[in-house]
């Protein structure tokens, strides 16, 4: 989610990348593609894990402060000092506990005694899962704070974490039986063809996935100790549900896909700071670096394509496919809960969300007036929040003519008396708000922190009948868990470093706003 300043470094940058060219765009010689390795061996699964948590439970912390004088994650030297003096170290502290609100603000009503939980999913966001050996990253564009996601040093572990994201979902299914997995999109950072493959893989499941691209890299020698190694993927032992989020269309979640950039992500030529696995630490450089062909950028149509054709296809059937936009409908199980989602990311530019008319009055207003009609109440899953909708024109973007304002959104929901929530990601920060549009039905926006960013948590949703009249909404984040996994351990320590360095972000937001119990009126 880069602000104003980064996209504009990012229009000015990539426009200069388009001019510089790349040399090259021949196919990678098999070796180097890190297809595998045919010099190493196949992957072995990482042993079962133990227990793991909730928040309410217990709660990480950093150890170190965060530093009001920034230190550069982005050296190699800097950042092996960091980690040394401490900077990537957790610390447990008492779980948080869970705060019931209500529309109104009074006190939420004693629950019946015939009370009972409806529907339990994860809401995994913002996963930003990135090639960061790509001619098109902008890692040089990186400064400390608002700017901040145009480099993260744990970016190429990123992999391992998601990884880690899924054995602890299969884990926590074993006590708390998950239904589903709702994406809060943003699954892939950079709109890449290979960067969507490794998503898919690993939320799949597969003997073995690399997520390495030019050079068959191999950071540290031997097997499953770096994260450019393959590794075995278990893949969630429950259902994934596709949403489509900026930057899985957009180059950098900002710039249209068109205009030469396809050309540049294929290329052999970086201008704005890739990095390079070959030298010790991954260091940022500009220049040359291996051509791939799989790095070439997606547009709609075959990003529909690539989800519609794996497994189930993740919620985006035929029709969805066509429209190259992941609006559909899903249940869950035999519950009373369906869940609506929208596609608002905008393939013609700009971070923000667009919601088009065309598309409510073509295919939204249907799905939800068969919900109502169906007696279901109705979760909207979308990548931006109405607090992050525009008209598309911000920077990178072109303006939409029939795009919905947030205040329109708000009162198109607001008639729908079975809509509860409207869950979304984008932020990287855990928040909610309560929605009164004038005139019409008030519901709750969540928002959940993302796996990219600091705390690198997912929320378990569950909706409750507390037999009283009302609904609840319970959203409780987890952390993933490294048990097993050194890789995806040293991830998580890089990334509280990029937190404590100064660069990174915070998505803990409000204590008061992670750990919810949102109350509802039942709709008549």
């Amino acid at each position: 989610m880069p602000s104003a300043i980064l996209r504009h470094a990012i229009v000015t940058a990539l426009a200069h990348a388009a001019l510089l060219g790349c040399s090259s765009t021949d196919p990678v010689d098999a070796a180097q593609q890190g297809a595998g390795g045919a010099a190493q061996a196949a992957p072995k699964a990482l042993p079962a894990l133990g227990e793991v948590w909730l928040t309410t439970d217990k709660t990480l912390d950093p150890s170190a402060p965060i530093t009001s004088t920034p230190r550069n994650p982005q050296l190699p030297d800097e950042l092996a000092a960091m980690r040394a003096d401490g900077w990537g170290a957790l610390k447990e502290a008492p779980g948080q506990a869970v705060v019931a609100v209500t529309l109104d603000g009074s006190p939420a009503p004693a629950p019946g005694a015939g009370a009972k939980l409806l529907a339990r999913f994860v809401h995994l966001a913002d996963t930003q899962l990135a090639d960061d050996e790509s001619p098109v990253r902008l890692a040089t564009l990186d400064s400390p704070g608002m700017i901040s996601g145009a480099f993260r040093p744990q970016e190429g572990h990123e992999c391992r974490i998601l990884n880690a994201a899924v054995r602890t979902i299969n884990k926590l299914h074993e006590k708390l039986p998950i239904s589903f997995v709702l994406l809060g999109g943003d699954n892939a950072d950079n709109a890449q063809s290979n960067e969507v493959d490794w998503f898919q893989a690993i939320l799949t499941g597969a003997p073995s996935v690399e997520c390495d691209s030019g050079d068959d890299d191999d950071p540290t020698p031997g097997p499953d100790n770096d994260p450019k190694d393959p590794f075995v993927a278990e893949g969630l032992a429950v259902p994934w549900r596709w949403v489509t989020g900026n930057h899985d269309l957009l180059v950098q979640g900002n710039i249209s896909v068109g205009t030469g950039n396809s050309e540049v992500s294929v290329g052999s030529y970086s201008p704005n700071g890739a990095r390079d696995w070959t030298q010790p630490g991954g260091p940022v450089i500009r220049g040359d670096v291996i051509a791939d062909p799989r790095r070439l950028l997606v547009n709609r149509s075959t990003l529909m394509a690539k989800i519609a054709g794996d497994g189930d296809g993740h919620g985006v059937d035929a029709a969805a496919a066509k429209r190259g936009k992941a609006y559909y409908a899903y249940d869950v199980g035999t519950s009373p809960l369906r869940v609506v989602v929208v596609d608002s990311a905008a393939e013609t530019g700009a971070d923000s969300g667009v919601i088009h008319k065309a598309d409510v009055d073509a295919v939204l207003k249907p799905l939800l007036d068969k919900a109502k009609a169906d007696g279901k109440v109705v979760v909207v899953a979308s990548h931006h929040s109405s607090q992050k909708l525009t008209d598309g024109s911000g920077l990178g973007g072109s303006t939409q003519a029939d795009a919905m304002t947030p205040d329109e959104w708000r009162a198109f929901l607001g008639g729908y008396d079975n809509v509860l929530l409207h869950l979304a990601g984008h932020t990287h920060e855990h928040r909610y708000f309560t929605v009164n549009p004038p005139g019409g039905h008030a519901y709750y926006e969540l928002e959940t922190a993302s796996l990219a960013d600091f705390p690198h948590q997912m929320n378990v949703i569950e909706l409750w009948d507390e037999d009283d009249g009302h609904l609840a909404i319970k959203a409780i984040p987890f952390d993933y868990s490294v048990e097993g996994d050194p890789v995806a351990a040293e991830g998580r320590e890089i990334s509280v470093v990029d937190l404590t360095s100064g660069y990174g972000q915070d998505g803990r937001g409000d204590p008061k706003q992670r750990a919810v119990e949102l109350w509802i009126p039942k709709p008549k």
